[in-house]
């Protein structure tokens, strides 16, 4: 597993969604400050190896369970964004040890809303993209590396390794929502506003799931609302952690 660690403190896991490892960059760096920070880049994301094991959610968040284990891990909390939010919501749901303090979900995949269905994004161009996952497009990329023609095809090969493990179904498993029913993990369930891959209305469907779950919009943000509205985003999740040492 490829993790890098910073800080000290009670630790907290970071799962990046299918943008890679610089979406949450800033988060990472935040909350480096006060926790022991295991940032992870998920196999075949930025041109790392996938394992031909790895070939769904579930079995990603099955090896970061055992990840927990190996390292015998105690008072974790886990956060996930889009489909590391995902993974999240199922290493909760694998938590028989109980290692886990708490989740925190930032507009996560995973469950079947039929009301309320995931745009399918993965064919999108840059600019049809920062149209659905920005409330303001002209801040895609913002904080993010400049555009190069590597970088593009990195990008590239991380939607392939994502069409690869949650493509069919398009990111969701139908058994997802009803299995959230089984979670004793605090969770808070936060979500960008304006997002329009998932919207608010499938957000709030992903925490009525998960029993005793908080749910939070974050005003003037989409998809990534760590880097649209970075302090805010900060703010509640610092609260959220305050919240399970009390």
């Amino acid at each position: 597993m490829n993790i890098s660690e910073q800080g000290t403190g009670r630790p907290v896991l970071v799962l990046h969604g299918g943008g890679g490892p610089g979406t949450v960059a800033g988060l990472v760096a935040h909350l480096g400050k006060a926790h022991r920070v295991l940032a992870a880049t998920l196999p075949g994301w930025n041109g790392t190896p996938r394992p031909g094991e790895l070939s769904s959610v579930a079995a990603y968040a099955d090896a970061y369970t055992l990840y927990l284990a190996e390292r015998d891990l105690a008072d974790v909390t886990v956060i996930g964004s889009s489909v590391g939010g995902w993974i999240a919501a199922e290493v909760a749901l694998r938590d028989s040890a109980r290692r886990l303090a708490g989740i925190v979900i930032i507009d996560g995949a995973g469950i079947e809303v039929a009301e309320h269905p995931i745009t399918n994004i993965s064919a999108f161009t840059p600019p049809q993209l920062a149209q659905v996952a920005y409330h303001d497009p002209s801040k895609f990329g913002a904080g993010m590396p400049p555009m190069t023609p590597d970088l593009l095809a990195m990008m590239r090969a991380n939607q392939e390794t994502l069409a690869a493990i949650a493509g069919e179904p398009y990111m969701f498993d139908r058994t997802l929502r009803a299995r959230l029913g089984e979670m004793r993990t605090p969770a808070l369930v936060l979500w960008g506003e304006s997002d329009r891959v998932m919207t608010a209305g499938y957000g709030r469907a992903y925490a009525a799931a998960i029993p005793g779950a908080a749910f939070e919009l974050v005003a003037e943000a989409g998809h990534l609302p760590q880097l649209e509205q970075p302090a805010e985003t900060f703010r509640r999740i610092d609260g959220f952690l305050a919240r399970l040492v009390t």
